[in-house]
């Protein structure tokens, strides 16, 4: 799969052209400052390559990224889209692990998002597509089931018969975990917000589904454990689920803190840890990816082998036209979803 390092070279892109993106124009709630613009095609630079996207992943980060409240957030106007799926169609010099034409999935490098034609992304941070993903739900696979990896297997090292509670349960990363925990033989407590997540939380197969907002959660995790509390939580929520998280982890237990989708951080209390001998653990795949990218790589194996043999199944809600990217940004925005959305860039793909 490697080619001769070269000058940055392309299959079917010429430099000048010009492609549809949508655009970031300014930070605010998405419908009213995204706008669909003719943009030039970008060029990839050293170390980069350039994909012609076929599907878009949308991410919360995506809505925070319009608002201005994600660090990730470059200057507008930018196309934002974290997550793509698509193929090879250009190589910047120094690049020598793929092909041109070669299938992929991964994230993009900003402000060169996903939700345009053609997409930059730094040759480290793509990785050869799974074949038993069709281009949709590979756009959706690579962040969220990482994350989780990373979280459940790197940090927190999951062990079999452990009770795993994961928050946000019906979301992309909350359903990533809870596939995962049950991959290392671990057992699930899924954490959801209504009865319609509750129902994709029983599907994925958590031996218990919880509904916070009509079960009293903490009594039932009680329960369950004799009073022992869970030896992991995975918490892509933060907030009030964080502070629940620590009440409800055992001795030695391990809360694994993968995002903020309530977009309030709980400081973390000192004393509380000490005192009931438990670990609070930040998972950040970014980090992992300038620091040890070779973990990143063998994640990524795992997760194909996973996905393979049958024991992953990314949870697409439902795969947008290219004219809609910014409705579905906006639901994302308002936790009106559950599970991922996509964006078909290529309309083939619909």
């Amino acid at each position: 799969m490697s080619t001769e390092a070269s000058p940055s070279r392309s299959r079917a892109v010429q430099t000048g052209g010009s492609m549809r993106a949508w655009r970031v124009t300014a930070a605010g709630e998405p419908a009213a400052v995204m706008r669909l613009e003719d943009v030039p095609v970008p060029s990839p630079g050293p170390g980069q390559v350039l994909v012609q996207v076929a599907a878009a992943g949308l991410g919360l980060t995506d809505a925070t990224l319009a608002q201005g409240l994600s660090l990730q957030a470059p200057a507008p106007p930018f196309t934002p889209g974290l997550e793509l799926c698509g193929e090879i169609v250009g190589v910047g010099p120094g690049v020598s692990q793929y092909r041109l034409g070669e299938r992929v999935i991964g994230q993009t490098s900003l402000p060169s998002g996903a939700l345009a034609r053609f997409a930059v992304a730094r040759a480290q941070d793509v990785f050869p597509a799974p074949a038993a993903l069709d281009d949709a739900p590979a756009a959706v696979f690579h962040i969220a089931y990482l994350t989780a990896w990373l979280g459940l297997y790197r940090r927190a090292s999951v062990h079999v018969g452990e009770w795993v509670l994961v928050h946000g349960a019906a979301g992309g990363l909350g359903s990533a975990a809870i596939q995962l925990a049950q991959a290392a033989g671990a057992k699930v407590v899924a954490v959801v917000g209504s009865d319609e997540k509750y129902k994709v939380a029983q599907n994925l197969g958590a031996q218990v589904v919880l509904n916070r907002t009509t079960q009293d959660v903490e009594a039932a995790v009680r329960e369950l454990t004799g009073g022992k509390g869970v030896q992991v939580v995975f918490d892509p929520v933060g907030g009030p689920m964080f502070e629940l998280s620590c009440r409800l982890v055992g001795f030695e237990g391990r809360i694994v803190v993968a995002g903020f989708a309530s977009q309030h951080a709980v400081p973390v209390a000192p004393e509380q840890v000490r005192a009931a001998n438990f670990a609070v653990l930040g998972v950040n795949s970014a980090l992992y990816r300038e620091r040890e990218p070779e973990l990143v790589q063998r994640a990524h194996a795992d997760l194909t082998k996973l996905l393979e043999a049958g024991a992953l199944r990314p949870q697409l809600t439902e795969t947008l036209p290219f004219e809609q990217a910014v409705q579905g940004i906006t639901r994302l925005a308002e936790a009106s979803t559950h599970g991922r959305l996509a964006v078909a860039v290529d309309d083939g793909i619909l």
